[in-house]
């Protein structure tokens, strides 16, 4: 493919400025020197096989030119003109004349003496066209590429003003402006290369041309673009700088209160009922935030302020709407009288609630967790019930409810009984019952979280009680309601076990009062004959399920008991003193001492 950037280029004779000629130059081609000839060419040291030297050249004949075209059809500077294709090809040897055999013969003695150049293999010419125009006097003659040029010729002086010759296009220039012209649109905010004062002094253009921007059809991008960057990105910079001051000076001055809002009401009966939700281990700048998103108080400055450093506990409030923060405070740290959703459960309590000898009445789980969500809001009651969680407790499946693996299938055999969720209630304090959640979901949050603690207690984990982690929980929480005392729990622990190895069946009081309709220390009459899978005295083995909520040291008692004989123990007074024996004649005589003590009526003598 012809590319004319990839031509030699040859300029008019009249393209030359006289101005611009070095006359010592011009003497050298031109004026004779003294005592030589009066033509000089420029002579370079021959290199053999270099075929573009100059200087004396072998005299090869051309053929008679024969036809029309005549001496007129010559070019003028002949021995520029091509010569025929024969002789040898540029690459063979050189050769001796075909007419002498030998090299042409050395020039006349009488000429001065000049070195004389090393024999050189003739160049081959290209055959001569012929001539189908005849140039007439006056006419410029065009000169053709890749002709040799003349110095002679160029020194010639002449008169022709000069034409401005246009640079040939750059390669390299052409394909970065293809390249650009690919991304346009894409501002590059670091690149100079469109800015007219970056130059490049290499150019023939004193690298004022702009190297991107230009595409296939020679058009530039404006001289401005490279500034227009520059201003883009000092825009940037600026904006930047400018946002980061007013976000400093913003809270410098709002840490010196010139932005404190410390708005506050002043209706202590405010105006509606609104439960409100502080979540566990918020601090007084959360308390306020929440309270004055829920429009409790007029801002969080005037709660902090009315608060005064003093501890809160999070949890659900029943609060009033636009009160003053000092009557929110109050509210608030008035022990449970606003308290929505917060029960407490001790170790040992069951379900269901338990009648004493007293006739006091225990509530149980069920009934705290509907004390505790049972809330009057706006004239409309929410939360719920114990008929609702006792048919929950019943009905809904282990998964429902938040059941472990590890009790699922005890529980699963007691379906549609609601106390066989025994014991995976843990005891403690709950501060976050959601009033408007099901009964399910109440249950299945409680359970949860009692799981967790009961892993985190070291339920799971290996002991040398053989029991499995559902039987560890049922043996413990009936050590949990035989004594009263902490310090006997391992000793009843090693108890159970003793009695579970040898086959003797439990026969514990606290078995039997699970069932009963009155709790009663003193067991006689029907609870003691009651046939049902959680008394002892009729059934060998561990009761079905607990029979009450396990803390961590009756847990711990039964996985590390205290080692021991014993198989019989009771408490003889009301401080809790508990007696052991390895034998039941032993037994017998600690169990005269309740008699004495009136702690026992029945099988006393």
């Amino acid at each position: 493919m012809t590319d004319e950037r990839h031509r030699p280029r040859r300029h008019d004779l009249s393209d030359q400025p006289t101005e611009q000629l070095d006359l010592e130059r011009l003497r050298y081609f031109t004026q004779p020197a003294d005592g030589k000839p009066s033509t000089r060419h420029r002579r370079r040291r021959a290199v053999p096989g270099d075929l573009t030297m100059t200087g004396p050249q072998p005299t090869v004949q051309p053929p008679a030119t024969t036809g029309s075209g005549g001496a007129r059809g010559i070019d003028p500077q002949a021995h520029d003109a091509p010569a025929p294709t024969t002789g040898p090809t540029p690459s063979s040897p050189p050769s001796p004349s075909a007419a002498t055999g030998g090299w042409p013969a050395p020039p006349p003695a009488g000429r001065p003496g000049r070195p004389q150049p090393e024999r050189v293999a003739p160049r081959r010419l290209p055959p001569r066209q012929p001539v189908d125009h005849f140039h007439e006097p006056g006419e410029a003659i065009p000169v053709r590429g890749g002709e040799f040029d003349d110095p002679m010729r160029r020194a010639v002086p002449h008169r022709v003003p000069p034409r401005p010759v246009a640079a040939p296009p750059n390669v390299l220039d052409e394909d970065r402006a293809d390249a650009g012209d690919s991304a346009e649109g894409v501002l590059d905010l670091w690149d100079d290369r469109d800015d007219p004062e970056s130059v490049n002094p290499g150019r023939r253009d004193g690298g004022r041309t702009r190297r991107s921007g230009a595409g296939k059809s020679g058009r530039t991008r404006p001289a401005t673009a490279g500034r227009l960057r520059k201003r883009v990105v000092l825009a940037i910079v600026l904006t930047c700088m400018l946002i980061l001051v007013v976000g400093v000076g913003f809270v410098g001055l709002r840490a010196f209160g010139v932005f404190e809002n410390t708005k506050d009401y002043t209706d202590a009966a405010g105006t509606a009922d609104v439960i409100v939700d502080i979540p566990e281990n918020s601090t007084l700048m959360d308390f306020g935030q929440i309270l004055e998103d829920n429009d409790v108080v007029g801002s969080v400055q005037a709660f902090i302020n009315a608060a005064d450093g003093q501890p809160m506990s999070g949890g659900y409030y029943k609060l009033r709407t636009q009160i003053p923060a000092a009557t929110a405070v109050e509210m608030m740290t008035d022990d449970t009288a606003h308290r929505v959703g917060r029960m407490v459960v001790p170790e040992g309590l069951q379900l269901d609630n338990k009648e004493g000898v007293d006739g006091k009445i225990t509530p149980g789980i069920f009934q705290m967790i509907e004390n505790a969500t049972a809330v009057t809001v706006n004239g409309e009651r929410i939360g719920t019930d114990v008929a609702e969680l006792e048919q929950a407790a019943a009905q809904d499946t282990p998964e429902q409810l938040g059941v472990p693996d590890w009790a699922r299938a005890e529980v699963q055999h007691l379906d549609g009984d609601h106390r066989r969720i025994e014991g995976l209630i843990a005891p403690g304090t709950w501060e976050t019952i959601d009033p408007n959640d099901s009964a399910t979901s109440i249950l299945h949050d409680l359970i949860t979280a009692s799981t967790s603690r009961f892993e985190q207690w070291g339920l799971l984990e290996p002991h040398d009680s053989g029991l499995t982690p559902y039987q560890t929980l049922v043996a413990a929480s009936v050590v949990e309601r035989e004594v009263t005392d902490p310090d006997d729990y391992a000793k009843v622990a090693r108890v159970i076990l003793n009695r579970l190895d040898k086959g003797q069946r439990l026969e514990m009081d606290s078995t039997a009062n699970y069932t009963a309709e009155v709790t009663n220390i003193d067991v006689y009459g029907e609870a003691y004959r009651a046939d049902n899978v959680w008394n002892t005295y009729r059934i060998e083995g561990l009761p079905a399920t607990p029979i009450g909520a396990v803390g961590e040291r009756a847990l711990t008692a039964v996985e590390y008991p205290t080692p021991g004989n014993w198989l019989y123990f009771v408490t003889i007074d009301r401080d809790g003193t508990t007696l052991f024996a390895d034998t039941f004649e032993q037994h017998k005589r600690n169990r005269e001492q309740a008699c004495e003590n009136q702690l026992l009526t029945t099988g006393c003598s």
